[in-house]
């Protein structure tokens, strides 16, 4: 994916927590082998010194998109067969995610994180094992937490750290206490919630997806997506959702921890 893309470099001027959310580039369409592709519309970094969570499902503030933007999030990865389905439909649009992955997941399909991360995608974090983190004590809950990133990290980078080397995390069932919150926050970790979501995990078919999350954008307009890379309908129904944002007129925005550079938001 990055040698699909160069990124055209840009910066704005606003209040602090715009700029704390800064627009930090923007994907020129040329630099994409279809001309027709939906494409990567800008870079927006987050930094977790202001802006510690995200996602009005779950929190009062969300990222600053505007009209016609949403970030595409997908959790649960990776597992190849449905993971590759959506890389594969990602790719052809010329279009770059954020996937959340499950840390027993990442130790089992190493080479998978890896192609995510070739491909030009965000890494974040979403647990070891994927339990109702609220329903734990705070020690199993901080070994969750844990050992999903060093399982994430040693599948990426070949190294066990409990420190990210992209600190974006998302609690399964978004479910959390203000402790884990707080210890999160004070590790420089951004929560991701979402804005609206696809229901992908209840029973349907392809088709009644791709209904239920397209009208859900109509009305919406814009927002932070959640998907599940994991989920078969989703893969089925991923090249013709992205079709869908291309013919109305959306854009896709990539989100990148604050202070990345050129260089690594490129190969990300």
């Amino acid at each position: 994916m990055a040698k699909m893309q160069r990124l055209k470099w840009t910066s704005i001027i606003a209040g602090p927590a715009l700029a704390a959310l800064a627009t930090i580039g923007s994907v020129e369409a040329a630099d994409c082998p279809r001309s027709d592709a939906l494409g990567t519309s800008r870079i927006l970094s987050v930094d977790a010194k202001t802006t510690p969570r995200v996602g009005l499902k779950s929190f009062p503030e969300t990222l600053p998109l505007a009209d016609h933007e949403v970030v595409l999030t997908f959790d649960d990865g990776p597992r190849p067969q449905t993971t590759s389905k959506v890389l594969a439909a990602l790719a052809k649009e010329c279009v770059r995610a954020t996937f959340f992955l499950v840390g027993r997941s990442a130790a089992e399909f190493p080479d998978m994180v890896k192609r995510i991360a070739r491909e030009g995608h965000t890494i974040g974090h979403h647990t070891w094992s994927h339990p109702y983190m609220a329903r734990i004590p705070a020690d199993a809950a901080k070994y969750e937490i844990d050992r999903g990133i060093a399982s994430d990290e040693m599948a990426l980078h070949g190294v066990s750290t409990t420190t990210p080397s992209t600190p974006f995390f998302r609690f399964p069932y978004f479910e959390s206490t203000q402790a884990q919150l707080d210890l999160l926050q004070s590790r420089g970790i951004v929560v991701f919630g979402a804005d609206f979501w696809a229901s992908d995990w209840n029973d349907m078919t392809p088709e009644q997806e791709l209904k239920l999350i397209t009208d859900r954008v109509a009305a919406a307009r814009k927002g932070i997506i959640l998907f599940h890379d994991a989920q078969a309908r989703t893969a089925a129904m991923m090249p013709d959702f992205l079709r869908y944002l291309r013919e109305n007129g959306y854009h896709v925005v990539h989100i990148v921890p604050a202070g990345t550079s050129q260089k690594n938001a490129d190969a990300h």
